[in-house]
């Protein structure tokens, strides 16, 4: 039991890490600034430590790039939704492919925070609509989720990282 929780501890921590060092890479669209390595560890973490523990990973990650000035205030309801998403997927369907299921809560969920909660803050009160987040949010998660769904079978493939259908 104590040896689960710090592998988990430990991986959510290299996952959060691992999402502050890769942010240089992200692209800026609109009001965010999109980035595809984010959302592949998310869609990781989420069949690898589940939900809770991958969406904490998330908020580390979103704190940390917010606070070094590499991420914006977006993140927040960005990243631990579609975490969230893939970890509850993965406890349904236990299949590798639930890291599929990462713009489910980042584009639905996370770009509708955004629109009804935080953009009325920054923009004076002005409300921006649905789609202005949505649409980077998906040209983000989508193929970020696609290519934490290949590293996932590739690290299987590799040995790297075992199949645990019992693990909850």
């Amino acid at each position: 039991m104590r040896r689960e929780y710090t592998r988990k501890l430990v991986l959510a921590a290299l996952f959060a890490g691992f999402g502050v060092l890769l942010s240089a890479l992200a692209v800026p669209v609109g009001g965010t600034r999109v980035l595809p390595v984010q959302h592949a560890l998310n869609a990781i973490a989420g069949v690898l430590l589940g939900p809770w523990w991958a969406a904490g990973s998330a908020l580390v990650t979103a704190t940390l790039r917010f606070a070094f000035g590499t991420g914006s205030v977006f993140a927040f309801p960005g990243s631990p939704f579609g975490a969230l998403a893939v970890g509850f997927a993965y406890l349904f369907l236990r299949r590798d492919e639930a890291a599929l299921f990462e713009p489910l809560g980042t584009v639905l969920i996370g770009a509708t925070l955004s629109a009804v909660l935080i953009s009325p803050l920054l923009d004076g009160g002005a409300s921006v609509g649905f789609f202005a987040f949505a649409i980077p949010f998906a040209l983000s998660s989508i193929p970020g989720a696609v290519i934490g769904y290949a590293v996932l079978k590739l690290l299987r493939r590799s040995g790297a990282v075992r199949e645990d259908r019992e693990r909850k």
